[in-house]
């Protein structure tokens, strides 16, 4: 070997620290890898805005009141208040059932369907569900059991889809897929059910398929936006 050959070559104290830099590296990225995986962070709680959160309490107040017809926004806030469903004495006040004027629609956004979460903040730091066409998606952190074989102690990353739709005057309920921190379940494990219209398979038979088929009108899944009307 020529002088200058040696040169170009590495010493033996070079190649040993390459070695241990790579060494270094390759185990901090496995460190890294493993807390991402096995301890993901906790998701963010959607915070809805003044505005957004009186339209959901709008929204709400729809549900619980039958009759209650919901003010534009620039009105509420100078509505007078409802009057308080506790009698003086502590006891819920009694009230007459009516189904007049009740709206038998729902109307919720995405956000406020996540914020409808972050008022049980354990939760909304555990789950976040996303709206697009025809299509209810939810991502679900999931701590497993210390004493639970191979992932005792770590945290689930699960990932499912749901098609939700209104077509051939019928809802269409199908299971697009679940994952498990990134790795979709076979359809036989999730009983042969992936992408099978669970209304038209089941719905055929009394239970509990038919009973919410036929109390159905519509359902519409938009980005960001969920709609469901009931019939009477």
């Amino acid at each position: 070997m020529t002088q200058q050959e040696s040169r170009k070559g590495f010493s033996g104290l070079q190649v040993f620290s390459i070695a241990v830099l790579v060494m270094i590296v390759a185990v901090a990225g496995t460190i890294f890898a493993a807390r991402a995986w096995f301890f993901p962070r906790p998701f963010k709680p959607v915070v809805l805005s003044q505005q957004e959160e009186k339209r959901l309490e709008r929204k709400l107040e729809q549900f619980e009141r039958p009759g209650y017809k919901p003010l534009p926004a620039t009105k509420a806030s100078k509505s007078k208040p409802q009057k308080n469903d506790w009698l003086s004495d502590g006891r819920l006040k009694p009230e007459v059932y009516s189904e007049k004027g009740v709206s038998r629609e729902i109307n919720l956004s995405e956000r406020e369907l996540n914020g409808l979460l972050a008022k049980n903040t354990d939760l909304a730091r555990k789950m976040a569900i996303d709206l697009s066409e025809d299509l209810v998606s939810a991502r679900l952190l999931l701590p497993v059991d210390p004493d639970f074989p191979l992932f005792g102690g770590k945290t689930l990353r699960v990932r499912a889809g749901l098609e939700l739709a209104y077509r051939d005057q019928r809802p269409i309920v199908k299971i697009r897929g679940v994952g498990i921190m990134g790795v979709p379940v076979p359809a036989a494990w999730l009983g042969g059910l992936k992408n099978v219209d669970l209304v038209k398979e089941f719905g055929s038979d009394q239970g509990f398929w038919k009973s919410f088929s036929d109390g159905v009108e519509s359902i519409t899944v938009r980005e960001g936006e969920l709609h469901i009307k009931l019939k009477e």
